[in-house]
């Protein structure tokens, strides 16, 4: 209720005296004025005469109501240096202190002809005399507005005037407190966001005897968000399209306040293009128009889409992007299993890191390209139901195996470095992702390789030999031992059957004895081909690791067999014989050929590989 409202009978009550000729001159009592109003004139009266003086001393009469301590109308009549001076419908004019009309710009706030409320703090009818006070009236019409104001819960509206501990000093007419708990519906408000602001209240406690109120804005801003969230309850539903405010940001999204109720805009449904962050697409208290993807009732939770109002760009993806076409791209996002490009806002495709390069080695995706990259990529798959595209960066680049038989034929040697070794080989790299295989049996040609790790060493640079080249399975053997000559054809080049060598037994076995002519040459002896060696026995007393002379059999280049005997042999003349030439060097090493038959050897031959005993 303002000060404006209250009404006291004097302003229904029409006086004759209203008008003042002089409005400086002192006040005549009430008596007076009836005694001078009772005399009749030399001349007499008229009725209609009688009846004005009646009705003005009844309207006299009514003035002596007014009683000390009781708030009445006054029309303000001038404005001195010193003083306001008001007309409270007496007799008399009151005087009020300048002072309390000035604002807080120190001017004063009200004009002459304005009607104010006033306490009359003493009134003496006799005396002519009245005191009156406008700030007192205000303060008193104050917290009965107040007070009032708290009994019927009503909304009141104050200026915030300062901080104070633990919240703000408001002006409702009397200073009041707003603790900072009550200035929001946010815990964490800046409550100094409000000083200067006139806002809307509600009062929660009050004491006049102790000058104490306190006031809420929380409690407004509640009502109304009640009201609002009432509001649109009542047409919230999935697929409805509504407009709200960005209330805050986090990484996963944006919360939008639809008026009443909060929604999340995920991430993901804020563009169909990639987002990384809210930030990209929103601000905080942007106007938004969203689609309603989701609400829950039970849970209170609305989940938002903003793409969802846009064309979706997958649409055309079936008609613009064809399996086998090549396309550019930007690279948006680098993972450990490939890289996305973005071939236009809202459309990506994946190349995995299989697609990545030729070479079977895989690299990290980030080791080839980088963010912001343009590259250009083959479409390998178009999968609009789940929004997929299989893209493959090697796919438009040269394929190295094409034209690898070219520039590296069978029989070549080249150099390259030993990138893995496995129980059965080593894996050799001949040039920028492409490898070749060096089987255990292409290492030595003398040596039983039985691991590669005897030869070789990962990191190694080695000559290698090409083999043979199979590019649709994509694979290269390689010879380790064919870039050296070759034991065997070297030796067959300097025996033949019939001639005596001498050999060291290697290992024995049931059907015979291997023996170690040379340094990766070995030849079989049959049992049957051991001197006195009879059905039954162990052969013969040979020992391994003794040196005996023996005669070629036959011998086989291509299988690498040699056959030999010990018959018709004499083991002393061959111990003292020289070799079959010997090196003319003193220190070389000399032949195992003691002597050289002129004649074939009839004889029956067991072959034997030096590898097997079967």
């Amino acid at each position: 209720m303002s000060l404006d409202d209250t009404r006291s009978p004097l302003a229904e009550a029409g006086t004759a005296d209203e008008a003042r000729s002089e409005p400086t001159e002192a006040c005549s009592t009430l008596a007076e004025s009836d005694e001078a109003h009772s005399e009749p004139t030399e001349a007499g009266s008229t009725p209609a005469e009688s009846s004005d003086i009646s009705h003005f001393l009844d309207s006299a009469r009514s003035l002596t109501t007014i009683a000390q301590g009781e708030i009445v109308p006054a029309t303000i009549i001038k404005i001195t240096d010193t003083e306001v001076v008001v007309d409270v419908g007496l007799k008399c004019e009151g005087a009020i202190p300048r002072s309390e009309f000035l604002g807080l710009d120190g001017q004063v706030s009200v004009v002459a002809g304005d009607v104010i409320h006033i306490l009359i703090e003493h009134y003496n009818e006799q005396e002519g005399t009245v005191r009156v006070s406008y700030e007192k009236a205000a303060l008193r019409q104050a917290w009965e507005d107040i007070e009032q104001a708290f009994q019927d819960q009503k909304t009141i509206t104050g200026k915030v005037l300062e901080r104070t501990k633990g919240g703000l000093t408001v002006d409702v007419g009397v200073p009041a407190f707003l603790p900072g708990s009550h200035a929001d519906l946010r815990p964490h408000f800046n409550a100094d966001a409000l000083l200067g602001q006139e806002i809307p209240l509600k009062v929660i406690k009050v004491n006049r005897k102790r000058n104490n109120a306190v006031v809420s804005r929380r409690a407004v801003l509640e009502e109304d968000l009640a009201r609002r969230k009432a509001a649109l309850l009542e047409h919230l539903k999935e697929g409805a399209v509504l407009t709200g405010h960005v209330k805050n940001l986090t990484d996963y999204g944006a919360f939008v306040d639809l008026g009443g109720i909060d929604g999340l805009l995920h991430v993901t449904d804020l563009s169909w293009g990639r987002v990384a962050h809210p930030s990209e697409a929103v601000k905080p208290g942007q106007e938004l128009r969203v689609k309603v993807l989701k609400y829950d009732p039970e849970k209170g939770r609305v989940s938002l889409g903003l793409k969802q109002l846009q064309p979706d760009p997958w649409q055309n993806v079936p008609s613009t992007y064809r399996v086998g076409g090549r396309v550019t791209g930007r690279v948006v996002g680098v993972v450990d299993y490939g890289a996305f490009v973005e071939l236009e806002p809202g459309i990506e495709g994946l190349v995995h890191s299989s697609e990545m390069s030729w070479s079977k080695r895989l690299k990290h995706p980030s080791k080839i390209v980088n963010l912001g990259d343009r590259v250009e990529v083959s479409i390998l798959d178009v999968n609009p139901t789940q929004r997929r595209i299989s893209l493959s960066l090697r796919q438009s680049l040269p394929d190295p195996w094409t034209t690898l038989t070219q520039r590296h034929p069978v029989g070549s040697v080249l150099e390259g470095r030993v990138r893995n070794l496995t129980e059965f080989g080593a894996f050799v790299e001949i040039e920028e992702g492409i490898d070749g295989l060096v089987h255990l049996s292409n290492m030595n040609w003398s040596k039983d390789v039985r691991h590669p790790s005897e030869i070789l060493r990962k990191g190694q640079k080695v000559e290698v030999t090409i083999l043979g080249i199979d590019s649709d399975k994509r694979r290269v053997s390689l010879g380790l031992k064919e870039v050296g000559p070759d034991a065997w054809s070297e030796f067959c080049g300097r025996v033949q059957a019939g001639d005596v060598v001498r050999g060291k037994v290697a290992r024995l076995a049931a059907f015979g004895a291997f023996v170690e002519i040379e340094d990766g040459i070995d030849g079989l002896c049959h049992t049957s081909e051991i001197v006195g060696h009879a059905p039954g026995q162990d052969r013969a007393g040979l020992e391994v690791g003794k040196e005996y002379a023996f005669r070629i059999l036959r011998v086989n280049p291509t299988d690498k067999k040699i056959s030999l005997t010990m018959k018709e042999v004499d083991q002393a003349a061959a111990a003292a014989a020289e070799p079959v030439g010997a090196p003319a060097e003193a220190g070389a090493e000399a032949p195992a050929v003691v002597a050289e038959s002129t004649a074939p050897v009839e004889t029956a031959s067991v072959e034997s590989t030096g590898a097997s005993e079967s």
